[in-house]
C-alpha cells in the first residue's frame, strides 16, 4: 500500500511539475538592443550597443566604444553593418557583420562574419570568404554586403542573406543561404533571393514576417534611389513589389534599412542611414507599407551608421548594463521643470554637472528630478541647497564602484528663447516701448521650418513666445518651405506706426506687413528679391537685413549668400529702387547675414564667416561712412567667435540693439545648441540657440571683441 501511494504522489508531482512549465511564460521584452557601427574611419567600424526602454530614446553603452573587438574576429580589422536576432529557443542571439575596412580596402571585400551568443556579451565567431569558399560559383565576386539574418520556420533552419556583386560592370544582387547548426558555415552555395525587375543593383536587404507574409526592404537604384519594398508568401522565392516607389520619407539618398516592432504595440518602426547628411531617419507604420517620419520624438547621444534595433527583456538590459554601464556616461535623466533643460551639461569625464535654471528659482533648496534608468541609482534625493556651490551626488552602478559628480546649478540666461531658433533680428518698439526678437524656427532637419515666430520683452532678458506671425503654408502664395532668416523695421508713415517684415522662403526674399510688432503680418504676393546681382552666378538669395538711416530717414535692404548686395528701398517699403542696387567688395570671409548699425556718424556692417554648421562660424565686420558706401576692413575685425575656454560653438548671424537715449548696445545672435551641439556634426547647424550678450567700442569707434558667456545680460531697466 505504501508503495502504491508513493507512486500516486510521484505522479503528482510529476503532472504539477509539467502544468507549471506549460503555464511559465518567456519574459516579456521590456528594452531595446541597438547595435550599430559608426563610420568609415579608423576604429568607427566597429559594432556598438546602445539601449532603450521606450524604442524612441536611445543612449550609448560602453561610452560609446566598441563592445568587440574588430581585429579579433574579421580578416581585415574592421566589421560593419551590424543585424542581431534572437533565436527561436528565445535564449540563443545571432549576429551578423560585413567584414570590411574601407580605410585601407576602399568598398571591395570578400567576407562576412556569423556570430552566436547566449547573453549578448561572450560571442563565438566565424569569418565565410565567399570567393575561398564557393570558387566555382563565385570566384569572381569582390563585394559582399550587409548581411541579415531570420528563421526559417519551415525546415528548421537559420538563413543568412545579404549582397554580392562581381568584379566589372554587374549590379548588387541579393542572395541567401542557410547555416548549420552550429551558426559557424554555409550549409551550400548561396542563390539569388531577389530579382529586381529594372535589373539594378539592391543591397541592404531586411525580411520582417507579418501575417504570413514576408516584407522585404532593401536599398534600390531602380527609379528614384531609396528603400524599396518587396513582398512574398514564401521566404526564398516570390517576391514581387507593390510599386516602385520609395518607402523611406527622404528626398537624400538612403540606406541600411532596420524594421522592429514595438513592444507591446501594433506599431513597426523603420528607421535608415541618411548617409550623404550624416543622419539616422526613423519612420513608424501599422501596415509595414505607409510609413510617417517620427525624428522629433527620437535621441540618441550618438551617430549611427546602419545599425539594427532588437527587443530585450529586463534581465537582459540590466546584464548590458552591468557590463558595459559607466558612472561617467550615466543614463539619466534630469527633469525638473524649473530647468532650460536642452543646456544641462552631464560631464562623465569631469565628473560634474551644470543645471542652468530658470528666473526666479529658489537655489537654496532646489530639487533638480533626477530619474535614473534601471540599473543606475544616485543619492541624495529630493530638494538641495545649490546657493553656496556645487552638491556632491553618488551615482551607482551594480557591480561598479560609486562616483561622486560635483553638481552646481546657477541662473543663467543664455540662451534668451528656450528652444531652437537661430537668425535673430532684435527690434526695439517706440509703438510699444518694448524689444522684439524675431528668429528663424530651428530644429529642422535641413533648415525645412515653414513658420515665422516673435518674442516680445521688458528688459532683455525675460521673453515671451507671441506665436507664430507668418505661416509660409498658410500666409503666402509664392513659397512654402525654407523660411529663414527675417528683419524688420518700425517705420511711422503718415502718423501711423507700420512694420515691414522681410523674410527668407525658398531662396527668394519677400516682404509682409502688419500694424503691430506681433503681427498679424499680410504677405505682398510676391518676392522681393529673386535675382542675383550682375555678374554674380553663385550663392543664395537669403538672409535679408534692413536698416533705417538716422541721418537721412532712408531705408536700405541688403541680402546675400556668398555676395553681398545692397539697394535702397522706396518710402512703399516693400518696392526697390533698382539704380542704386550695388554688390559691395568684401574679401573671402563674408559669407552671408549682413547686419548695419550707425553709431557716431560710422556705418558698421557686419557678417557672417564660414558655414553655418562649422563650430568656428563667426561674425567679423567693416565700416563705411554711407549706407551704401565702399567698406574698409579694420585690421581686427572680429565682432564674435567660438570661446575655447567655454567651449561655446558656432556663434554668428547677428543683430544688435541699441538702448534708446544710451551709447549701449548688445548683440544678439546665434550658437549651437549647448552642450550638445557640437557633437551633433552638421545637424548641430540647424540646432541652434538665440544669445544676448554686451558689445563695446573702444576710443576709436572699433568694436572690442565680444566674449559669448552662459550668464548673458542683467535685466535691462
Amino acid at each position: 500500500m505504501k508503495s502504491k501511494l508513493s507512486f500516486w504522489r510521484f505522479m503528482s508531482l510529476i503532472f504539477l511539475a509539467s502544468v507549471l512549465a506549460c503555464n511559465e511564460k518567456a519574459p516579456e521584452n521590456e528594452a531595446y538592443l541597438f547595435t550599430y557601427f559608426t563610420g568609415n574611419g579608423p576604429g568607427e567600424e566597429a559594432i556598438r550597443y546602445a539601449v532603450s526602454l521606450d524604442g524612441y530614446h536611445y543612449r550609448a553603452l560602453n561610452n560609446n566604444e566598441p563592445i568587440v573587438d574588430s581585429k579579433k574576429i574579421s580578416s581585415t580589422g574592421g566589421v560593419r553593418d551590424p543585424h542581431i536576432l534572437r533565436g527561436a529557443d528565445g535564449k540563443t542571439f545571432y549576429m551578423v557583420v560585413t567584414d570590411l575596412y574601407v580605410p585601407e580596402m576602399g568598398w571591395n571585400n570578400y567576407a562576412l562574419i556569423l556570430m552566436k551568443s547566449t547573453d549578448l556579451i561572450h560571442w563565438e565567431s566565424s569569418i565565410i570568404n565567399i570567393p575561398e569558399t564557393h570558387p566555382t560559383e563565385f570566384g569572381n565576386v569582390d563585394r559582399v554586403w550587409a548581411p541579415q539574418t531570420i528563421y526559417d520556420e519551415t525546415n528548421g533552419k537559420y538563413m543568412v542573406y545579404f549582397s554580392m556583386k562581381e568584379k566589372g560592370n554587374h549590379p548588387d544582387i541579393i542572395y541567401y543561404a542557410y547555416v548549420n547548426q552550429d551558426f559557424s558555415v554555409l550549409e551550400s552555395a548561396p542563390k539569388q533571393l531577389l530579382f529586381n525587375p529594372d535589373g539594378n543593383a539592391c543591397i541592404d536587404g531586411d525580411i520582417i514576417k507579418k501575417d504570413n507574409k514576408f516584407y522585404l526592404f532593401h536599398k534600390s537604384e531602380s527609379g528614384a534611389p531609396g528603400i524599396k519594398l518587396a513582398v512574398s508568401d514564401k521566404l526564398t522565392e516570390g517576391y514581387s513589389y507593390p510599386n516602385m516607389d520609395r518607402v523611406d520619407k527622404e528626398t537624400d539618398r538612403v540606406e541600411g534599412s532596420g524594421v522592429f516592432k514595438l513592444n507591446d504595440s501594433d506599431e513597426w518602426i523603420l528607421m535608415y542611414d541618411v548617409y550623404g547628411s550624416g543622419r539616422y531617419q526613423f519612420t513608424k507604420s501599422k501596415d509595414l507599407e505607409h510609413f510617417e517620419v517620427i525624428d522629433e520624438d527620437v535621441t540618441m547621444n550618438f551617430h549611427p551608421r546602419h545599425g539594427t534595433v532588437m527587443p530585450i527583456t529586463m534581465n537582459e538590459y540590466q546584464s548590458l548594463i552591468k557590463k558595459w554601464g559607466r558612472q561617467d556616461d550615466p543614463l539619466m535623466e534630469v527633469t525638473s521643470s524649473d530647468l532650460k533643460a536642452l543646456n544641462v551639461d552631464i560631464n562623465g569625464k569631469k565628473a560634474s554637472i551644470h543645471l542652468p535654471v530658470k528666473r526666479g528659482v529658489n537655489l537654496t533648496a532646489f530639487d533638480p528630478g533626477f530619474k535614473m534608468w534601471p540599473g543606475f541609482s544616485v543619492s541624495p534625493q529630493g530638494p538641495q541647497d545649490f546657493s553656496k556651490g556645487a552638491v556632491d551626488y553618488n551615482i551607482s552602478i551594480e557591480g561598479h564602484d560609486d562616483i561622486t559628480y560635483k553638481v552646481t546649478a546657477s541662473e543663467d540666461h543664455n540662451p534668451v528663447l528656450e528652444g531652437y531658433y537661430a537668425d535673430p533680428d532684435v527690434l526695439y518698439s517706440e509703438k510699444t516701448g518694448k524689444y522684439y526678437i524675431y528668429p528663424t524656427t530651428d530644429g529642422f532637419d535641413g533648415w525645412s521650418g515653414w513658420y515665422f515666430k516673435t518674442f516680445s520683452s521688458d528688459n532683455l532678458v525675460d521673453w515671451k513666445d507671441e506665436g507664430t506671425i507668418l505661416d509660409l503654408k498658410e500666409d503666402v502664395s509664392w513659397a512654402d518651405r525654407n523660411a529663414w532668416a527675417p528683419c524688420i523695421v518700425e517705420k511711422k508713415i503718415d502718423g501711423e506706426y507700420k512694420y515691414f517684415y522681410y523674410f527668407t522662403a525658398a531662396q527668394k526674399i519677400g516682404v509682409a506687413v502688419a500694424d503691430n510688432p506681433t503681427g498679424p503680418f499680410v504677405d505682398s504676393g510676391k518676392p522681393l528679391i529673386d535675382f542675383k546681382p550682375e555678374g554674380v552666378e553663385h550663392g543664395q538669395e537669403i538672409d535679408p537685413d534692413v536698416f533705417t538711416d538716422p541721418k537721412t530717414g532712408k531705408s536700405y535692404l541688403y541680402w546675400g549668400n556668398g555676395y553681398m548686395a545692397g539697394v535702397e528701398l522706396n518710402e512703399d517699403m516693400v518696392s526697390i529702387k533698382k539704380e542704386t542696387h550695388k554688390t559691395f567688395k568684401v574679401d573671402n570671409t563674408y559669407r552671408e547675414g549682413t547686419y548695419v548699425i550707425y553709431r557716431n556718424g560710422t556705418y558698421y556692417f557686419m557678417w557672417s564667416e564660414d558655414d553655418t554648421r562649422s563650430p568656428n562660424y563667426k561674425v567679423r565686420y567693416g565700416i563705411s561712412d554711407s549706407p551704401l558706401g565702399e567698406l574698409q576692413i579694420p585690421e581686427n575685425n572680429i565682432v564674435i567667435q567660438r570661446d575655447a575656454e567655454t567651449n561655446i560653438f558656432a556663434t554668428g548671424h547677428n543683430s544688435a540693439i541699441q538702448i534708446p537715449g544710451k551709447d549701449e548696445w548688445y548683440l544678439v545672435y546665434h550658437r549651437f545648441t549647448y552642450p550638445k551641439g557640437v557633437a551633433m556634426g552638421g545637424k548641430g547647424g540647424f540646432h541652434r540657440e538665440v544669445c544676448i550678450d554686451k558689445m563695446v567700442f573702444d576710443e576709436d569707434g572699433l568694436i572690442v571683441e565680444v566674449k559669448p558667456t552662459f550668464n548673458g545680460i542683467d535685466p535691462i531697466n
